[in-house]
Parts: structure tokens; sequence; C-alpha cells
């Protein structure tokens, strides 16, 4: 029996005026503006179209539908290679359209970074090879690693989700050195919170501080999926994980349904 376990970040309209004033930049990439069309207003739509009366619609309704405005970077999404830059190694950098399903359904493994839950704090190598020694876990070739920080229990405009911990340059590399083709996080980003590495780059002046983690995929295919949730519900390792995205011409991510599928197991 497979047990499939829903990975994907629901998606609704969020109240701007409960939103934290600090935080409305990333209002956009958070939720979604949605226009709802009930049935009622679905009637009327009908009746212009076809013509007909209230009364031929049973119950006097017709269709509903919704009209929907949303970053390709919004929720649970994929990251292409052209996210990150125009160019991947030497080759033109991937859309999210180009990236084939056999890279993205992949045997999985969950690091637990819960420890660092709140901090903004960097996910070093250590913290990832500590992770894995305590699930004896050993990275092979076109992995899937999925960094749990438990970010996703914090409500939408708790401040406290926006100060998630995030790998750094080294730590993103070595992940894709040992092997890794796509990286994970239950945070809203795969680097430390902008206001950090805003912060370290003008106490330093260090440009390699600006959106290390990402800009660390510019020279081998990496694939990155943020805002998942529910990572907690995952055994450490020994199943798979579909990260299947909108086919979207030519974007740069694509919001995605990912789901985990354990095989005969006990979560």
């Amino acid at each position: 029996m497979t047990t499939l376990i829903d990975l994907s970040r629901p998606l609704a309209p969020v109240d701007p005026a409960k939103f934290p004033e600090l935080l409305k930049p990333l209002l956009r990439i958070i939720a979604p503006e949605i226009e709802y069309v009930d049935n009622q207003a679905g009637a009327e739509i009908m009746m212009s179209f076809f013509g007909c009366k209230k009364d031929d619609l049973p119950d006097g309704e017709g269709w509903a539908e919704e009209n929907i405005s949303i970053s390709s970077h919004l929720g649970t999404h994929v990251d292409a290679p052209l996210h990150y830059g125009s160019k991947c190694g030497d080759e033109k950098a991937k859309t999210i359209d180009q990236i084939a399903l056999e890279d993205l359904f992949l045997d999985t493994v969950v690091l637990d970074m819960s420890h660092k839950k709140g901090t903004g704090g960097a996910i070093t190598v250590d913290d990832l090879k500590g992770a894995l020694d305590r699930i004896g876990y050993e990275i092979k070739e076109r992995d899937a690693v999925l960094i749990r920080t438990d970010h996703d229990k914090y409500e939408i405009t708790d401040p406290l989700k926006y100060n998630y911990p995030g790998l750094v340059r080294e730590s993103a590399l070595w992940l894709s050195d040992q092997g890794a083709l796509v990286g994970g996080t239950d945070a809203l980003g795969w680097d430390r919170p902008f206001m950090v590495m805003m912060m370290d780059y003008k106490r330093t002046g260090d440009k390699s501080k600006i959106w290390d983690a990402h800009f660390a995929h510019r020279d081998k295919e990496f694939y990155v999926i943020q805002q998942l949730v529910d990572l907690d519900k995952l055994p450490g390792f020994g199943f798979k994980t579909a990260f299947f995205p909108i086919n979207l011409v030519g974007a740069s991510a694509a919001p995605a349904r990912v789901v985990a599928f354990l095989e005969n197991m006990e979560k």
C-alpha cells in the first residue's frame, strides 16, 4: 500500500491589513489574489452566453470559477536554473518547462534542522553532515534533500515565520557536490532571510553574501523547492517524492504540487 503525503502549502488570500508592515514587499510571493466567481455570478455569465433564463439553469445556478493572480514563485514552487542566471555552467539555463519529469521524481532524504527554528542563521556543511549522521544516511547521485525547519508551522502573518534558517554558498555547493539534484525546504527561502543577507552585506561589503545559496547553483544544474509543508510527517529516507510544477513555458519557476510516496512503511 502506498501512503501519499501532500507537501504543498495551501494557497489562500491574505488580508494586507493583517500582514506585517515590514514584510509587505514579500506578500506577492506569499499569497495569491483570487477573485471568486460564485454560482450566482456564474448564472449571470451563462444567461448572457446561452441567451437563457435563470429558471433554465439547475436551481438557478451557473458555474463557479476563479480569477487568480500569482507570482511564479508563490507558495510551494520549483525554481528552474534560469532563476539563478541566464547560463548554467556553459549552457543556456533551463526554464521550468524544460526540466525532465524524471529529474523531479526522486529518492528523498529529510534532514532535521528544526533546532535552528526562528534563528535566521546559516545551515552549514557541518549541520548537514551531522543531520546525515543522525539518520545513518549518505547522499547519493540524484537524491532530493529536504531541509526541515518547522517554519511551516507558523501562521503566515507571524513575523517569526520570516526568520528562518537557510543555506549558505558552502552548504548549497556541498549538497550538489554530493550528487543531490533537488534541494527543498519548508522555510520561505533556500537562503537565509533577505534582511539577514542584507545586513551581512552592508556590514562586510562582501558581495559573496548576496543571495549566495541560490547563486551557488549557477555552475551545475540543481533545482530548488521552497515553501514545503509537513516534512515532520516523513521518515528520514526510503521513499520517493514528486516535485511536479505547472508547465509554464519560458518561466524561471512555477507553483507545484509536491507529493511524497511512502511504500509499505511506517511514518
